[in-house]
């Protein structure tokens, strides 16, 4: 079998069109009912897909008044996921800015646990100004100094997460010992910003430890992906974008030492789907009709620093204001270079964000959402994607009925699952515990620990031999 498309389902209230829950197709009054979530991770799962992705923030939107903006809390919500599905895997958003380094790894590996090896860890290091103020900070850390201090997050969760070696619950009734303490090692963590003695109150979790996934494409946030992430969320209007990330991003994990294809490039497309082209299309007008300027405005002006009140929807957007505009990050250059480029009025503008907050929109028949996803998929610019349904739960059975066929058909996805984990699931190793060859982690504060440092990692299928708790991967 041929390389294979990775497949996830990015669960957003509502779907991610931001009118979506204004449209009649839409079913609004379960948007707090987890069985409605539940249902739409079994529908995933019957798909084969891979994981389904809840995103969440420390803060509520100032935008609610228009938009499904809140947030629910991840874990809480994804261990209800798990008891109702079997082999899909979970990934939740955890602020490296906003949480401590074990609480997190307390609360991935319970969910590993639970899940029996489906957990992903999708790092932020949050963006949202006002959750400062939720924490007791005056203000919200600069942008370098987030990257900075996650970098040491994820070192001290790595260790916490390893410091109990595969086989170090012995379980031995005959000899009344439970645990081997010499392969349960304290951390002595002690960096930049994190001081944690460790071990983790938790055994080893069966996959390890849970997927990394990350999804910052600025300067850090790609250089921070290349060293520790194994799976990367992404925003790309075009095939060109995405064909230049994806070979930077490959090409910046290849200087770690580490090998390219364990870093997976998962960009977000947000798919409409009709029995015509013109049908498609139709569709998309439909909920673009629905927006609020206000709304898709107040999204401008974050992104991009200008002010467009009073400005004409359907006028070009004034040169002066465009030649002020712009912010550090991918996203806010990716905005500008379409309104250069296509020569966009304010309205249009609005209509071409309101879809999915700058990921692909396209809108078309089965056939051609197949053709597309292919397209980028065979020409080095995705190893699979988010799909990111305009609503829910239509938007994204019309994807699992409809295109998830054809591109079983062609050999592009699977039929049927052949592991049980994600890491399974995504084709990543299993990392061996860094304290199982007596190898001890650096402590200085900024410390690099490059993947060549470590000891050889397993392949996801080879578990380790000896006892196992109830739970881990037979």
């Amino acid at each position: 079998m041929g390389r294979q498309l990775k497949l996830n389902l990015f669960i957003y209230p509502g779907g991610h069109h931001e009118a979506a829950w204004r449209h009649p197709k839409s079913h609004t009054e379960r948007l707090l009912d987890i069985r409605f979530y539940q249902e739409l991770a079994q529908r995933a799962e019957a798909a084969k897909l891979d994981a389904v992705f809840y995103a969440d923030g420390p803060a509520l939107e100032s935008n609610v008044q228009f938009a499904t903006r809140f947030r629910i809390e991840p874990f809480t919500w994804l261990s209800a996921i798990a008891v109702a599905t079997e082999r899909i895997g979970l990934i939740g958003t955890a602020s490296t800015t906003y949480l401590e380094p074990y609480n997190a790894a307390r609360l991935f590996a319970s969910l590993d646990h639970l899940s029996n090896g489906r957990a992903g860890w999708n790092i932020v290091t949050t963006g949202a100004e006002r959750a400062a103020q939720n924490f007791g900070l005056d203000e919200h850390p600069p942008h370098a100094e987030r990257y900075s201090r996650a970098d040491d997050f994820v070192r001290v969760v790595g260790k916490l997460w390893d410091s109990w070696e595969d086989d170090a619950v012995v379980a031995d009734a005959g000899t009344g010992v439970f645990a081997d303490t010499s392969r349960i090692h304290p951390v002595e963590h002690e960096g930049r910003y994190f001081r944690v003695a460790g071990p983790l109150n938790t055994p080893r979790s069966p996959q390890g430890r849970p997927v990394y996934v990350q999804a910052g494409s600025s300067e850090d946030g790609k250089a921070f992906a290349a060293e520790h992430a194994e799976a990367v969320f992404t925003a790309h209007q075009s095939l060109d974008s995405a064909q230049a990330f994806y070979a930077d991003i490959k090409a910046r994990a290849t200087a770690f030492g580490r090998d390219p294809g364990q870093l997976l490039v998962l960009p977000g497309i947000s798919p409409y789907l009709g029995s015509t082209e013109a049908e498609a299309k139709a569709l998309k007008q439909e909920f673009d009709e629905l927006t609020q300027p206000e709304y898709g405005l107040g999204i401008l002006r974050k992104l991009l620093g200008i002010d467009l009140d009073g400005v004409p929807l359907d006028g070009p957007f004034p040169p002066e204001l465009l030649a002020t505009a712009g912010k550090a990050g991918s996203r806010s250059q990716l905005v500008l270079d379409i309104i250069r480029r296509e020569d966009l009025t304010v309205r249009q503008v609005l209509h071409r964000f309101a879809g999915a907050r700058g990921h692909y929109v396209f809108a078309g028949t089965p056939v051609q959402v197949a053709d597309e996803i292919q397209r980028w998929f065979e020409g080095g610019a995705a190893d699979g994607f988010n799909i990111m349904p305009p609503w829910l739960p239509g938007g994204f059975e019309a994807f699992a009925d409809e295109v998830v066929p054809i591109l079983q058909s062609r050999g592009l996805f699977r039929t049927e699952y052949t592991g049980r984990t994600l890491r399974e699931h995504f084709g990543l190793d299993r990392p061996a515990s860094q304290f199982s060859r007596g190898i001890q982690p650096p402590n200085q504060p900024g410390a690099v620990q490059r993947s060549q440092d470590l000891p050889n990692q397993q392949p996801a299928s080879q578990q380790p031999a000896g006892h196992q708790l109830s739970g881990a991967p037979a």
